[in-house]
C-alpha cells in the first residue's frame, strides 16, 4: 500500500478532479478531458498511482494513439516512480519494458504473435502498410480485370479506403457507398468480388494489413480458451484519446474488461475529428450506459488558453447538438479577445497573415510560437507564394513519409521477403529491381513460391529472363543467408545493401541522399537484434520523414508552422491563425450533406481555436475567384463567414477589416467638384 507520503508525492500539483480520477478505484470511469486540461498528466499519475498501491506493471495495459504518446506518458510515470523510491521504476526503462504500452495496432500485434495460433494465424505473417495494401488490392483488381476503362472503377486508393472503412466501422459495403462514396454505389458487387479475393490473397501470402491486426485481436478474445487467457494478463486497462476510437477498438475493450472493472478511458468529444477513420464519436458518449456504474470526472480548468479565448471556444461548442456539457475556465487573468478579420480576397488574407506574423516576431513571439491552421493542404497555397516572397521561412506539416520513398521500400522489401517468403508485395518489388523481370514475371516467380508453402529453394529451378540471369544466383543467396538464423540483423543489411547499392545507383536519381537514408535505416536497425520486431515496430510506427529530402538546411533556425487542423491536434502555439473561415472550406463543401458531418466539421473548428495560448486570429476572405491558380480573370463569388460564428458566438470576437479602404487625398490647390462636373458633362454630351 502506498504511504500517505509517497500518495502526497504522487497527487501534488494535481487540481481535485484530476486528483479524483488518480486515486479512483477499479470501477470504470470515464475522464471527459477538455482542450488543455492536463489529461496527460492525469493519466501517468494514474499509471504511477496504480503501481504504487501494488498494481504489478506487467498487468498494465496503456492503450493510445501514437507511440510516442505512450512512450511519453511512461517515461513520466517512471520518473514520479524513481522519485518515490518505488521497485517498479528501476533505471535504464523498466517500466517501459513492463508495462505494456503502445497504439491498438503495436499491442495487436505483440498479442497475436503470442496466441494468434490459437486463431489459426501463422506466427510468422508478416504486416502490410498501407501502401503496401493498395498495391496488393491493385494487383487483386487487375486479375479480376476490374481496370477497363469503359467505366471510372475506383483506384486503389479508393478501394483500400472502402474496405477499411467497412471493416472498422462495422456497417455493411451498401451503407458506406450510401454514405461516403456515392459515386461507387454502381460498383457494389465488383467491390465485394474484390475484397473477397484481397482476403484469400491475404491468407495464402501469410499477411495482414492494419484493419486485420484489430479483426483478429478481437477474433483472438472471441476464443473461449485463448481469449480467457489475454483478459487474464491484465487487471488495468486505460484508453488515452477514447473519442477517436472505432467501433472494432471499442469491442475489443469491452471483451477486454467486461463488466469495465480496471478500464479507464480519457477523452474529449469535443474533438472526435476521425471519422474519415471510421472513429465514432458514439463510443465515448455511450460509455455510461456501456458499462453500468461508471464514474464521470470532467477536467475543465485550462492551462493553455486565456479566458477570452475559452469564452469563444465553449460558445462554440455550446452550439452542438449532443455533448458532454463542459466549460472550460482558467485562472490566467486578462488576455486580448480574439480576432476575426475580414479580408477582401485570398490575397490580402496572405497580406495581413504574413504580416502580423512579422509584427508579432518584432515582439519576441518566435515563428515557431506561431501556426497557421486551415480545413484542407490546398487552402494554404496562396499563403505559401507570400512567405516565400517576403522570406519567412516554414514547415509544413504532410508530405512524402519515409516509408513511403521507394529506396526505403526494397530495402526492406528483402527483410520481409526473407521472414516470410509468401509476402506477394514484397516479392514482387524485390524481383521487379531485377533487369528484365516484370510484374507478370515476378508474379508467376511468387505463385511458384506459394504453391511450395514459401520454401526457400522454390526459386532454385525456376527459369528468369537472360537479362536477370547473371544476377540471379545472386539474389537466392542472398536470400538464402537472409533466412538462416546464424546472421545478426545489423550484418543483414550490410548484405541486401552490398546487393542493392548498386541497382538504386542505377534506377533512381539524387543516390547519394538515398544512400544516406540507408545509412540511417541501418543505424535505427542497430537498437534491434530481432528482424521480426523491427519489421513490426517501423510499419507500425513509421518515421515521418527523412532529413535528406527536406532540402538546404536554414541559417535561421526560426520558422513557422503550417498545418491542417487534423495535423495539428495535440498541439499548441502562443499564436493561432485560422484561414479560410468561410462556409464551403469550414464547414467542408463535402461535409455538409449529413448533420453528423456538420457536427464533426463544427467539432474540427473547435480543435482549431483551442490550439492558441494567447493570441487568436480567425480569417475570412470576402470573395473567391473562380480561378484562383489558373489564368488570370476577375469571375470572382462572395463567401459566407462560417456558419459555427452565428452572431452570438461572434460577440466574442473583436472585429478587424484586414486592409480599410483609403481615399486619396486631393493635391493642393485643386477642387474636386469642378471635374465631378467635367465628367458628368463629359457623359451627358453623349446624349446630345
Amino acid at each position: 500500500m502506498a504511504t500517505e507520503s509517497n500518495g502526497s508525492v504522487i497527487l501534488q500539483g494535481l487540481n481535485d478532479p484530476q486528483r479524483q480520477a488518480v486515486q479512483h478505484g477499479d470501477g470504470p470511469l470515464l475522464v471527459v478531458a477538455g482542450a488543455g486540461t492536463g489529461k496527460t498528466r492525469t493519466l501517468v499519475h494514474r499509471v504511477a498511482h496504480l503501481i504504487e498501491r501494488g498494481v504489478p506493471p506487467s498487468r498494465i495495459l496503456l492503450l493510445t494513439f501514437t507511440r510516442r504518446a505512450a512512450g511519453e506518458m511512461l517515461r513520466r510515470a517512471e520518473a514520479l516512480l524513481r522519485q518515490l523510491g518505488t521497485p517498479a521504476a528501476p533505471r535504464g526503462g523498466g517500466l517501459s519494458r513492463s508495462l505494456w504500452g503502445g497504439t491498438f495496432h503495436a499491442v495487436a500485434a505483440r498479442l497475436l504473435r503470442a496466441y494468434g495460433t490459437a486463431v489459426g494465424l501463422d506466427p510468422e505473417f508478416t504486416i502490410l502498410d498501407r501502401s503496401d495494401a493498395e498495391d496488393l488490392l491493385d494487383v487483386v483488381r487487375t486479375e479480376l480485370d476490374l481496370v477497363r476503362t469503359d467505366k471510372r472503377f475506383p483506384r486503389k486508393a479508393a478501394c483500400l479506403a472502402i474496405y477499411s472503412q467497412c471493416v472498422n466501422s462495422q456497417q455493411s459495403l451498401e451503407v458506406v457507398l450510401a454514405a461516403h462514396y456515392p459515386w461507387c454505389r454502381e460498383y457494389a458487387e465488383p467491390l465485394k468480388q474484390l475484397f473477397r479475393s484481397y482476403g484469400e490473397r491475404k491468407e495464402l501470402a501469410a499477411i495482414l494489413d492494419y484493419d486485420d491486426l484489430l479483426l483478429f485481436w478481437r477474433g483472438l478474445l472471441a476464443d473461449p480458451a485463448a481469449g480467457a487467457q489475454v483478459c487474464g494478463r491484465f487487471d488495468h486497462v486505460l484508453v488515452d484519446e477514447y473519442q477517436d476510437t472505432n467501433r472494432v477498438q471499442a469491442d475489443i475493450l469491452r471483451r477486454l474488461r467486461p463488466a469495465g472493472r480496471g478500464l479507464t478511458v480519457v477523452g474529449d468529444d469535443a474533438q472526435a475529428i476521425y471519422s474519415f477513420r471510421a472513429a465514432t464519436v458514439q463510443n465515448i458518449l455511450d460509455f455510461p450506459t456501456e458499462f453500468a456504474g461508471t464514474t464521470i470526472v470532467r477536467l475543465e480548468q485550462n492551462y493553455r488558453s486565456t479566458s477570452p479565448i475559452l469564452a469563444a471556444t465553449n460558445d462554440v461548442m455550446a452550439q452542438a447538438r449532443r455533448r458532454f456539457v463542459k466549460n472550460l475556465w482558467t485562472a490566467r487573468e486578462g488576455g486580448d479577445r480574439p480576432m476575426l478579420v475580414a479580408c477582401h480576397d485570398e490575397n490580402e488574407q496572405a497580406d495581413f497573415v504574413v504580416t502580423t506574423i512579422l509584427q508579432q516576431r518584432e515582439t519576441a513571439v518566435p515563428l515557431r510560437q506561431q501556426a497557421v491552421l486551415f480545413r484542407a493542404g490546398h487552402h494554404s497555397i496562396v499563403l505559401e507564394g507570400e512567405l516565400t516572397r517576403r522570406n519567412v521561412p516554414y514547415v509544413k506539416y504532410g508530405g512524402l513519409k519515409f516509408l513511403e520513398a521507394a529506396h526505403i521500400k526494397d530495402l526492406l522489401g528483402f527483410l520481409r521477403l526473407a521472414e516470410n517468403a509468401r509476402d506477394v508485395m514484397a516479392g514482387l518489388r524485390v524481383l521487379q529491381l531485377l533487369p528484365g523481370i516484370g510484374p507478370k514475371w515476378a508474379r508467376q516467380l511468387m505463385e511458384r513460391s506459394l504453391q511450395s508453402g514459401g520454401r526457400c529453394d522454390a526459386w532454385d529451378d525456376a527459369p528468369v529472363p537472360a537479362a536477370a540471369r547473371a544476377v540471379w544466383p545472386d539474389l537466392r543467396e542472398l536470400l538464402r543467408r537472409l533466412t538462416g538464423d546464424a546472421v545478426p540483423l545489423a550484418a543483414q543489411i550490410q548484405l541486401v545493401r552490398r546487393f542493392y547499392d548498386p541497382i538504386l545507383k542505377e534506377r533512381y536519381e539524387h543516390a547519394e541522399a538515398r544512400l544516406r537514408d540507408l545509412e540511417q535505416l541501418e543505424q535505427f536497425a542497430a537498437r534491434y537484434t530481432d528482424r521480426r520486431l523491427l519489421l513490426t515496430e517501423i510499419t507500425l510506427d513509421p518515421p515521418e520523414s527523412s532529413g535528406d529530402f527536406a532540402g538546404p538546411p536554414l541559417l535561421d533556425d526560426d520558422y513557422l508552422i503550417l498545418s491542417t487542423i487534423h495535423s495539428a491536434k495535440g498541439l499548441e502555439w502562443d499564436t493561432v491563425f485560422v484561414i479560410h473561415a468561410a462556409d464551403g472550406n469550414i464547414p467542408s463543401d463535402l461535409a455538409t450533406g449529413r448533420e453528423e458531418d456538420i457536427e464533426e466539421e463544427r467539432r474540427l473548428f473547435y480543435v482549431a481555436l483551442t490550439r492558441a495560448r494567447n493570441r487568436l486570429y480567425v480569417c475570412w476572405p470576402l470573395r473567391y475567384y473562380h480561378a484562383a491558380r489558373g489564368p488570370s480573370t476577375d469571375r470572382h463569388s462572395y463567401s459566407q463567414l462560417t456558419r459555427f460564428l452565428p452572431g452570438s458566438v461572434a460577440s466574442h470576437f473583436a472585429r478587424h477589416v484586414a486592409a480599410e479602404p483609403t481615399t486619396p487625398e486631393a493635391e493642393p490647390g485643386r477642387e474636386s467638384v469642378p471635374a465631378t462636373r467635367r465628367i458628368r458633362t463629359e457623359i451627358q454630351a453623349l446624349w446630345s
